[in-house]
């Protein structure tokens, strides 16, 4: 596994701005999205493009356009949702799936609750959207998920990850060649498996609580 910490001044101010309590939802959910597009930037660099011939107002040229198949965006409901807009704007013509999972707070243990994707991801390029990669317990089982279907090429973009998270994933997707792109390395989790200094909860965060 690969672990890209972004370093770049805007990406460090829109975390900083995303991290502050007193960061209202609208505020929160603007600044992730743009924040995704920058992480976006990145995580694409080895999309996969093939030539093809076009005519300018000048002259005709050879350019480069995204390869078939289409790059697979599949963020994880719900906190996920928030940074689809973001990606879709640099991958335009990329397709959507979406996968459902929710973490048990008394274990910390994730679980499935809806899928909706392609079941053959086989020559897929996959980029997973997930907020926070605490415990790492989620994007693990999505990955596995994802690699149960024939994916082989997978990129995670996270805001923040924690240590504990990181070495989770290498440990249990040792075998698979993995990335994660995030804007920060923080310094662990606390007792609650919430990453600190962190932001907080991402999907309360963005949409507010729901009781």
């Amino acid at each position: 596994m690969r672990i890209h910490v972004v370093d770049h001044p805007l990406v460090a101010h829109k975390l900083t701005t995303l991290r502050d309590q007193r960061t209202d939802s609208p505020t929160f959910r603007r600044l992730a999205d743009e924040l995704v597009t920058l992480l976006a930037y990145e995580a694409t660099r080895d999309v996969r493009v093939e030539p093809v011939d076009i005519v300018t107002p000048v002259t005709p040229t050879t350019g480069v356009r995204l390869a078939r198949p289409r790059p697979l965006v599949v963020p994880i409901l719900r906190a996920g949702l928030g940074m689809l807009d973001g990606m879709v704007r640099l991958l335009p013509t990329a397709e959507v799936g979406f996968l459902g999972m929710i973490r048990d707070e008394e274990t910390l243990e994730a679980s499935t609750y809806a899928t909706r994707m392609p079941v053959d991801l086989s020559g897929r390029q996959v980029y997973v959207l997930d907020p926070m990669l605490a415990t790492g317990g989620t994007l693990v089982r999505a990955i596995q998920e994802l690699r149960s279907r024939g994916a082989r090429d997978v990129t995670a973009l996270c805001l923040l990850a924690a240590p504990e998270g990181v070495a989770a994933m290498e440990r249990e997707l040792a075998d698979a060649p993995v990335t994660v792109v995030t804007a920060a390395l923080d310094d662990r989790l606390n007792e609650q498996g919430y990453i600190v200094p962190g932001l907080g909860d991402a999907g309360d965060r963005m949409y507010g609580t729901a009781d």
